[in-house]
Parts: C-alpha cells; structure tokens; sequence
C-alpha cells in the first residue's frame, strides 16, 4: 500500500474516532448541566469538531473536513443522542467525562499532528497545530457552559497533548511506520493525562510561587 494511502487512511480513522469519543464528552457536559437535547447535540458537535477544524484552517484545508462530509456531523450527532439516552445508566458523569475527554485528546493530538505533517509543517508546528487540534474543542465546550477551560487550569492537559504529538513527530523523523508513532503517541498522551489526574499532578500556580 503506498505510504500516502495508508497515511489519509490512518488520518481518518483517527479523527473519526477522536470525534466520537469528544463529541460524547461533550455531550456528557451538556447533561451534567442540564441542557435540553439540542443544547447536548451542539456540545457534541463542539467539542467533536472545533479543534480539527481550527487545524484544517490554519494549515490550509479548506473547507474543514468537518464540514465536507456527512461523517462528522453524524457521528457527533450520534454520539450525543447515546449519551442524553443513556445518561441515567451513569451513576456519576465526572468519571465518563474524564475518560472520554482524556481518550479524545489522545486521539486528536495525534491525527492532528499526522495531518499538518502531510501537509508540509516543519515539526515543531506540526506538533502545535497537533495540540491546538486536542485541545480545542474542548476549550471551546467548556466556554459554552461558562466553566474555565481545563487547559487554562493547572492540570496536565495541554502538555499531555504536545506529549502525544512530539512522538508522532519524533516517529517521522525517525521513519518509523505512521501507525506505530501514532498508537504511541496517542497511548502516551492518554496514559500521562489519566495518571494526572489520579495522582493530582498539576502545573504551579502564582499562587503556589508565593
């Protein structure tokens, strides 16, 4: 299979997955506070597609995949059906949010970064437009129910995403297959972001200078 092929292919198994992972956590986001339906299908659109559609523009495809073909805004859309439906088979909603949030952001860092490599970035863009892509619906979901976004915060987000992508990034340098980079990567990012969060680990603050 050639390489370009087996790349795109990868590509949109990624994002398609990314986004059905963001879109439930952002759907779980809408129930917890109590949105109607339409309200969580946005929250799932948001958080599913935002951050891959910030990437397309910035890079230079246009108009964003998101809004090309019919999968994204299904799969979103899907996604946030399930979880308004099945939202009272979760006994908490903060794990399920965790979980999902941090599996997207593994996924998203990844592909995003895979994408702006194909086209043309030099590396260390490419690893940012790879972060910008996982954390950028969710920042914008997070400003839609008025909470502080969670990259703003001082827990290990951010640099769990630029974690994930620089060994996308190291693995191309290094012409290792894209699969194996990107599983990599994407495990890396969501193993530090889960371990963060058990463990507390988080950035200083001013205030913790003080």
């Amino acid at each position: 299979m050639p390489k370009h092929i087996e790349v795109a292919g990868l590509l949109l198994t990624l994002d398609l997955a990314g986004t059905a992972v963001f879109a439930a956590s952002g759907a779980a986001v809408g129930v917890k506070h109590r949105l109607d339906i339409f309200g969580v299908c946005v929250l799932a659109f948001v958080a599913g597609n935002a951050g891959g559609m910030l990437r397309d523009i910035l890079i230079g495809s246009v108009p964003p995949v998101a809004l090309v073909g019919w999968q994204y805004v299904t799969i979103s859309l899907l996604a946030g059906v399930i979880t308004f439906i099945w939202h009272p088979r979760l006994e908490r909603l903060h794990t399920p949010i965790l979980i999902f949030d941090a599996a997207g952001l593994g996924l998203f860092c990844v592909s995003g970064t895979q994408k702006a490599l194909a086209f043309g970035a030099n590396p260390l863009v490419a690893a940012l437009l790879g972060m910008l892509t996982g954390i950028g619906g969710g920042m914008l979901r997070d400003v839609l129910v008025r909470e502080i976004p969670t990259v703003l915060r001082k827990e290990l987000y951010a640099l769990a995403a630029l974690a994930g992508a620089s060994v996308v990034v190291a693995g191309q340098l290094l012409h290792f297959p894209p699969t194996v980079s990107t599983s990599g990567g994407a495990t890396l990012c969501f193993a530090v972001r889960l371990v963060a969060i058990r463990r507390g680990w988080t950035l200083p603050t001013a205030d913790g200078l003080s």
